[in-house]
């Protein structure tokens, strides 16, 4: 997706590519063990091998390496649903995009719960996380429409349902999440229900 690197990020040769790697790799570890507001830009040094000196070389600040390791989470969530969600059969878009999306939430979902807790706070990861819905909204009003509901953004138009199926699949992972996979899949199976009903795709 089109993100700006937060400042202070330079290109570099592979070798900074894998630290880099490495750095977000720490601060993810991080926000299980300590949380946002408790990890440091020390402590991500340290899990990452390389000192505070090298650290500022790729990252400004902590603020900095959690926006970074929101990027890539979403860019690895819009990749893995995309072209799933773009299937002409519209039953299939929807079960497919679903799927997708309990992946990531499975893997990182403590990622995407941190970058929903600062979105309001921290301007790049808000930016960059409405962003990412706005993808998401436009790859659900495209299903909708293919399932014949009418574009357009009255209530009962295709734009205006899927921004109110888009945030209501957001809330429902975030709280699911936080209590169990089981938890996350009986979610998904909801929203992709209320999503096949909007779309008039249940018998």
């Amino acid at each position: 997706m089109p993100a700006h690197p937060p400042r202070g990020r330079r290109a570099t040769e592979r070798k900074g590519d894998v630290r880099e790697r490495a750095i977000l790799d720490t601060c993810e570890a991080l926000l299980a063990d300590k949380g946002y507001e408790a990890m440091t830009v020390g402590d991500i040094a340290q899990g990452a091998g390389i000192t505070r000196g090298a650290l500022y070389f790729y990252f400004g600040s902590k603020q900095e390496v959690v926006t970074a390791l929101v990027a890539r989470t979403v860019q690895h969530l819009w990749e893995r649903s995309r072209a799933t969600a773009a299937s002409d059969d519209p039953r299939r878009a929807v079960a497919a995009a679903m799927r997708r999306t309990v992946e990531l939430w499975n893997e990182h979902g403590l990622v995407m719960r941190t970058a929903i807790d600062l979105s309001l706070t921290v301007p790049e990861i808000g930016d960059l996380w409405r962003h990412t819905a706005d993808l998401f909204i436009a790859a659900i009003t495209a299903v909708l429409e293919r399932a014949g509901v009418r574009p357009g953004t009255g209530p009962d138009q295709a734009a205006a349902m899927a921004r109110a199926l888009c945030w209501m699949i957001e809330r429902s992972f975030y709280h699911a999440s936080q209590e169990s996979r089981d938890s996350l899949r009986r979610a998904s199976a909801t929203c992709e229900h209320i999503w096949l009903i909007s779309a008039g795709l249940t018998p």
